[in-house]
């Protein structure tokens, strides 16, 4: 059975953003980030991460520390996190994984049973919310990460903006009732 999706930002949204995080000891969760993934998980919702990891293109980082620091978050999480998705090529590299491009949920919903129409893409930059219009679903912005600095940069607003990860959710939930 097809449920819903969350689609999450990793670094700025769910995380402290920290430049080329590589370093589990360097991790961060948001305080707000276990409730607001268990009231996505409780309202019926797939909870997926996306992330641009251009660390790994630029040779900063390894594949394998990424997958470190997604571990560490799933244990910090319980394990609520469905699944992860990456794109860890350079901006200019022209892949159709990277977001604003849609290959990172095409790879979810080849992965998961996604219910897209009712599904969000939620993140603190401007191409998550492109991402968002991209897939044809409703997008949030989060004020936390770079939200304040790319919210004067949307040419129109997403479908919800709040202060972060936690207060976006819960306007999400009490839309889908």
């Amino acid at each position: 059975m097809k449920r819903p999706a969350v689609f999450i930002d990793r670094d700025g949204t769910l995380i402290e953003e920290v430049n080329y995080l590589h370093r589990v000891e360097d991790l961060k969760l948001f305080d707000f980030a276990a409730d607001a993934v268990k009231q996505l998980k409780a309202a019926g919702y797939l909870v997926v991460v996306v992330t641009n990891q251009s660390g790994i293109g630029r040779g900063i980082y390894t594949e394998r520390d990424m997958h470190a620091i997604h571990e560490a978050i799933q244990e910090q999480l319980d394990n609520a996190i469905d699944a992860f998705f990456f794109c860890p090529h350079l901006p200019d590299a022209g892949c159709s994984c990277r977001k604003p491009g849609r290959g990172m949920i095409d790879a979810a919903l080849a992965d998961l049973e996604i219910d897209l129409p009712r599904s969000w893409m939620i993140g603190d930059k401007k191409i998550d919310v492109e991402t968002g219009r991209n897939i044809g679903i409703r997008s949030g912005l989060v004020l936390t990460g770079y939200g304040r600095q790319h919210l004067g940069e949307l040419g129109s607003p997403p479908d919800a903006t709040a202060a972060n990860l936690l207060e976006l959710v819960k306007t999400l939930v009490e839309k889908a009732d």
